[in-house]
């Protein structure tokens, strides 16, 4: 009885909470299909051949007003729902990627850990990490020039 009631309560609950993620997780799925099959060469393919049925039609509408408005209000339409659709996919593998550098600095021992979430720091703070990291690299290579120089002497 009493699971019956909690479950009851959760499912409640969880209507109560859900819509948004409902709404969400819908659109990330829409989002996700739509890249996919929008991004494939058919789709490609599918875009040429609906340019060149108007262009097409253009004689038979002698190239009016109302045949190029057609094209424009269609290819405005479709640009602007496609940008959120990329923006979405974007800010998913993005996130994804930043989740995936982060386990791997947390598990490399001798990583500075500091360095997870960058995307969080502030650009005076990002600059400062990116001037850090230039002179570590013409150290690294500087370096090397040194070893290499110094290995070519010996051989001789």
């Amino acid at each position: 009885m009493a699971s019956k009631t909690q479950g009851a309560e959760k499912k409640q609950n969880g209507q109560q909470r859900d819509i948004f993620c409902i709404v969400r997780d819908a659109f990330r799925s829409f989002a996700h299909r739509s890249s996919t099959l929008l991004g494939s060469a058919w789709a490609f393919c599918a875009a040429v051949l609906v340019i060149l049925v108007w262009l097409v039609t253009g004689p038979a509408f002698h190239f009016s007003d109302t045949w190029q408005l057609i094209i424009n209000t269609a290819t405005t339409v479709i640009t602007f729902l496609m940008v959120f659709l990329i923006q979405n996919t974007q800010n998913r593998d993005a996130k994804a990627v930043h989740l995936k550098l982060d386990e791997l600095i947390r598990a490399v021992e001798g990583a500075r850990n500091q360095l997870v979430d960058l995307e969080s720091m502030s650009d005076e703070d990002l600059k400062k990490l990116e001037d850090q990291f230039r002179r570590l690299r013409k150290q690294a290579e500087h370096t090397r020039t040194s070893a290499r120089n110094g290995n070519a002497a010996k051989s001789r």
